[in-house]
């Protein structure tokens, strides 16, 4: 087993490297458990990493959705993004896309370690919907875009 602390877009991540079986691995990010599989490289480039199923230990109530990526894209010119702060489960999503929004409402609840919180617009605008109700989040994901 094998840990490492790494920064990817300035988002900080624990991972654990369980057991890696040919160009396969079971490995942890902040505590969720996840089945990678290694591309072979065609030449000296990085390798890449595809998820292949998650979660690799018991699912939680409901069906076991995609993780959303890590890096948050960037917000439209003179929009905001709002990025989960800590990993979770979106358990509601309050708003639809195209909504106008205010400063401070509430926009989804999010589940994180058995606790529901609140995510809040933090400006006014028309907001684009990045997760969905049900989506497994990591730190730093994008929730949503308002412009």
């Amino acid at each position: 087993m094998k840990e490492y602390k790494i920064k990817i877009n300035g988002n900080d991540y624990n991972v654990t490297i369980d057991e890696v079986e040919g160009n396969a691995a079971k490995v942890e990010v902040n505590g969720t458990p996840y089945n990678v599989e290694f591309e072979k490289p065609l030449s000296k480039k990085p390798k890449t990493i595809s998820v292949v199923n998650k979660p690799a230990a018991a699912p939680s109530a409901g069906p076991a959705p995609a993780s959303k990526p890590a890096a948050a894209p960037a917000a439209a010119a003179g929009g905001s993004t709002v990025n989960s702060p800590l990993p979770g489960v979106v358990l509601e999503v309050k708003v639809k896309d195209g909504d106008k929004v205010t400063k401070g409402q509430v926009i989804m609840v999010l589940e994180a370690m058995k606790m529901e919180n609140a995510i809040e617009a933090p400006c006014e605008g028309t907001i684009t919907i990045k997760a969905q109700k049900g989506d497994s989040v990591l730190e730093g994901a994008p929730l949503a875009v308002i412009a």
